[in-house]
């Protein structure tokens, strides 16, 4: 269903002369709506077409206009208010001049000038809905993941729906929430699912027709012996357009906390995976956390960059893991090449030379428990990592936490929760945030911005000489990208669990976050 009387940006009055000029304005920004895949791959700076803003996932913008020096000038452009219950997880696409963003079962175009709505499009559905990343585009489509586990393209001018299909059975316990990837004619996407005994998989559509083109299964199929389930493909991978390899970081095992009935390393599980972009065929694979036990997914966003490492420059994929420890690997064969921890971590003596976790005795989980940092959530989490190509630093937001991990019997029943075991909160556990520098080539830590709370929103890094981030507290904020410096907060009055975006309009850099259920726009 799409709505166009619903919405709001900033209060305004809705007189019949207001709602004309908005539409007028409305069809000569859509006009343009067109996104070639030459803009995909070389987008322009004043535009953010996909997730991470470009293939590379470095969450790095290009613009140079604010600075530390004028950053303290920046001001509130505009605001909209979503009118829904969910938060706001989802990274903004910018696309000539139009911002679409998400929450579960709904999207919106609005003037990125004015924040008034253009459309909005509802789908009511059943399914998990804690979360929802954003859309996709492509030539004048977009794409977006329902929490039943379905692909929805819409036209990007009205919001019509132009075709849905199945990604997975949302009644076998699978949903859906990340941005879809798109890559040449491929529109990739990932699945949710390990409150079950399910397999995870990547699979391909066609963005014009929708029609299935590949599928890679992360988890053996059923039947095979002291086989593993889990493995979820639940956030949006990265690419490099020259050698033609998709990066997915891929899930825990399942069942979560009871690794006895699944023996060895449960490829592929707790891995980055490099796919051929065309047929989804795996070109090789590296596991940062084998026999996980503790839930640390390697969905975190694999980072494609430049590094100097074993004596010299490498093309690498670069990852903050949610394990607790920062790696560099080869991005054309996957060769292991550096890995420091970022966070406190109790569960490794270390990282041996092929990248093998020296894992310490005594801290699997038990029926009593067992206390191990990081906790569950992990060092870092979903929420995106930045790099700045100029310092030549690496920014991620750290979760400093433990927890107690304790082990149950790991039953199967369709549709009981199937986890084996869980984690306790600490008594008096002193857990904090932190946005942490770490040069990109030996993760050594060159600063850190301490946060109150541990943090479920990710940062931007700028040309310009900053990073933004946001907190649990609902600050949205910038620091100086080469000392960590505080220059500049603004308090959004709610949670922040999103990325920032930079972009430009008429001419002028803008700077986006979502709080709580309102997106913020702000300018100099």
């Amino acid at each position: 269903m799409k709505d166009q009387a619903s919405g709001s940006g900033m209060g305004f009055f809705r007189t019949a002369a207001w709602v004309g000029a908005v539409w007028l304005a409305a069809g000569t920004l859509l006009a343009a709506q067109d996104l070639e895949s030459a803009a995909i791959v070389h987008p322009s700076a004043e535009s953010w077409p996909n997730y991470h803003g470009d293939y590379s996932g470095q969450r790095h913008s290009h613009l140079t206009q604010i600075t530390a020096q004028n950053v303290n000038e920046l001001s509130l452009a505009w605001v909209f208010q979503t009118d829904q219950r969910a938060a706001i997880k989802s990274s903004p696409l910018l696309v000539d001049g139009v911002l679409y963003f998400t929450v579960p079962d709904n999207v919106w175009a609005v003037d990125a000038r004015s924040g008034h709505m253009i459309w909005h499009y509802n789908r009511p559905s059943t399914g998990e809905h804690i979360g929802h990343r954003g859309v996709a585009m492509y030539k004048g489509w977009l794409y977006f993941t329902t929490p039943d586990a379905h692909l929805i393209s819409l036209d990007a001018k009205d919001g019509k729906v132009r075709w849905e299909r199945t990604i997975a059975d949302a009644n076998k316990g699978y949903w859906t929430t990340m941005a879809p990837l798109v890559v040449g004619n491929h529109v990739i996407v990932g699945v949710s699912g390990d409150f079950d005994n399910l397999p995870g998989y990547l699979r391909s559509f066609e963005p014009q027709s929708g029609e299935v083109q590949w599928q890679w299964n992360a988890t053996p199929p059923t039947g095979t012996p002291n086989m593993t389930t889990g493995g979820m493909t639940w956030m949006t991978g990265t690419y490099d357009p020259e050698l033609n390899l998709v990066y997915w970081g891929v899930g825990n095992p399942g069942p979560d906390w009871n690794g006895d009935a699944r023996p060895g390393d449960n490829l592929y599980t707790c891995s980055l995976v490099a796919l051929d972009g065309d047929t989804g065929k795996l070109k090789w694979h590296f596991q940062f956390t084998p026999h996980d036990d503790h839930d640390w997914d390697a969905t975190e966003i694999p980072v494609l960059l430049t590094a100097h490492v074993r004596g010299r420059d490498r093309k690498v994929v670069a990852m903050a893991n949610r394990n607790a420890f920062y790696y560099l690997l080869d991005r054309e064969t996957g060769e292991f090449l550096h890995a420091s921890p970022y966070a406190k971590q109790t569960w490794a003596k270390g990282i041996d030379d092929h990248g093998r976790p020296q894992t310490l005795p005594n801290t699997s989980p038990s029926p009593e428990g067992t206390l191990v940092y990081p906790s569950l959530q992990g060092a870092t989490n979903w929420f995106s990592p930045s790099y700045s190509p100029a310092a030549r630093l690496f920014y991620v937001a750290v979760r400093e936490m433990g927890a107690c991990f304790y082990k149950t019997e790991a039953e199967y029943k369709p549709g009981n929760w199937f986890g084996g075991g869980g984690e306790r909160p600490l008594s008096g556990d002193a857990a904090y945030g932190a946005i942490r520098a770490l040069d990109v080539n030996t993760g050594a830590q060159k600063w850190e911005f301490r946060l109150k709370s541990p943090p479920w929103a990710g940062v931007l890094s700028t040309a310009g000489g900053l990073v933004f981030g946001g907190s649990n507290e609902g600050n949205f904020y910038a620091l100086d990208g080469n000392t960590g410096k505080p220059l500049w907060d603004f308090q959004t009055g709610g949670g922040i669990v999103a990325n920032p975006v930079s972009f430009l309009i008429d001419g002028k850099q803008h700077v986006a976050i979502a709080a709580g259920q309102v997106v913020f726009v702000f300018g100099l």
